[in-house]
């Protein structure tokens, strides 16, 4: 970074009254970390950066090799607004570093670099846009969270005395003082559930706004005396919490997804990509769908996809596409839940997407039926497979996979095995209330 945009970002920093500075960034599971220096360590930390110790984070480096450097993105600049305004607190987004200046492999935002500048090759600019839905519960007399809900509310329900309605409203203020562009606020299908959703933009200034969302959302829930939670399943048999994602390329500013002589007005780049994300679907379920519980969500009769399918309209199919053409043309992947990693999964759906386009994949026809009424034997005579059911079998996929595994890296796709490994390990030995409840008194 030049002497002068450091000069100019600490005049900034000094002008707003910032007395502390946190600089985040985010382990392998996509948990944001940061340490807090007072504002006259920021010349240090923009010009050397500031060590840390990468052997304590999930999924980062050995302890024989643990010396790391965080390095602010001046482009993440944000004040904290539920922070005191005599004690202002600001933060900056880093990228992760080792020893002689290198770029750490095993850092999220890296990875996503990585594969953007891939696109680039081609000419290719990856925009997104991620529908984060979550759920809003009561704590109990002692601060923990429950599961009790803390509104009864339905889809786009009003309810004007409403906590759940109050914290959503607080939520979108402070994201609009971070500089989001809000587009809607609403209340989900399922009780004390709610979606936010904000602008589409580039794939990486989008994956930093997906940690600082899920961030902003669970601090300000605490300070209201709540608890927001991005788990995909917090409660058996009703929906779940998903985290629609939208993609395009585009090239020189055009989108290069709209046709208006094509088959639906979809460009053969839109059919490509489309069919790189079927062909990758597998693996991509490992990142999108990264926990135990994720795999309670993807079950057929819940609104989340389960079908390897793609339609101009079906909500049932792992891949839509919207009814908006021209510059909005896109392709939304319905699988991801919002306890991914945003870094790596939209790197794994750039690399699918550019695996479409540069070896021409076409999908499969379009199932515009209800995929959930349609019999086993329909569905084979269809070509339609189903997503992995588990964890464990969707990290299998991924490591069958070698341009999702070349896209994320070799450090990465070991951890996640590693972690998969020791989830699914665990969740067998442990006794479950369902099991107590089930068993205990009959047998």
């Amino acid at each position: 970074m030049s002497d002068a945009k450091v000069s100019e970002m600490i005049a900034r920093v000094k002008a707003d009254n910032v007395k502390f500075i946190r600089l985040q960034f985010t382990d392998i599971l996509g948990i944001p970390k940061n340490v807090a220096i007072p504002v006259v360590q920021l010349e240090k930390a923009l010009t050397d950066g500031i060590w840390f110790d990468g052997s304590s984070i999930e999924g980062f480096t050995r302890i024989d090799e643990s010396d790391m450097i965080l390095k602010p993105d001046i482009n993440t600049y944000a004040i904290l607004p539920w922070r005191p305004a005599d004690k202002k607190v600001a933060r900056f987004i880093c990228d992760v570093y080792t020893y002689g200046e290198k770029p750490f492999e095993g850092d999220p935002r890296r990875v996503l670099r990585k594969n953007l500048d891939e696109a680039a090759k081609l000419g290719y600019t990856f925009n997104c846009g991620p529908e984060l839905e979550f759920f809003v519960f009561q704590r109990d007399e002692n601060g923990q969270p429950t599961t009790k809900f803390v509104d009864h509310g339905g889809y786009f329900d009003l309810a004007p005395s409403d906590k759940a309605e109050d914290l959503r409203r607080e939520i979108v203020l402070a994201l609009t003082d971070m500089d989001f562009e809000i587009e809607a606020s609403h209340h989900e299908v399922a009780q004390s559930q709610h979606e936010i959703d904000f602008k589409y933009g580039d794939a990486l200034s989008v994956a930093d706004k997906v940690i600082t969302f899920k961030f902003a959302a669970k601090t300000l829930a605490l300070m209201s005396g709540m608890h927001a939670t991005f788990m995909a399943k917090p409660i058996g048999r009703i929906n779940g919490t998903g985290m629609h994602t939208h993609g395009s390329l585009s090239k020189d500013g055009k989108n290069t997804f709209f046709d208006p002589n094509g088959d639906r007005q979809l460009s053969e780049t839109a059919l490509y990509y489309i069919g790189g994300l079927i062909k990758h679907a597998k693996a991509i379920t490992r990142i999108a769908n990264p926990t135990i519980n994720s795999y309670k969500r993807l079950v057929p009769g819940y609104e989340a996809p389960v079908y390897i399918t793609w339609s101009a309209a079906n909500r049932s199919a792992l891949i839509r596409v919207p009814a908006a053409r021209g510059n909005s043309t896109r392709a939304e992947l319905r699988s991801p839940d919002p306890t991914c990693n945003p870094y790596l999964l939209f790197a794994a759906m750039i690399a699918a997407g550019l695996d479409g386009i540069k070896n021409k994949i076409m999908p499969p026809a379009a199932t515009d039926v209800n995929i959930y009424h349609l019999s086993p034997e329909e569905r084979q005579k269809r070509g339609i497979e189903m997503l992995p059911g588990s964890l464990i079998e969707a990290n299998d996929e991924l490591l069958k996979d070698t341009v999702i595994c070349e896209a994320l890296g070799k450090h990465v796709v070991d951890n996640l095995t590693n972690i998969a490994i020791a989830e699914t390990e665990d969740f067998a030995l442990t006794v479950h209330s369902w099991e107590i409840e089930r068993y205990l008194q009959n047998f």
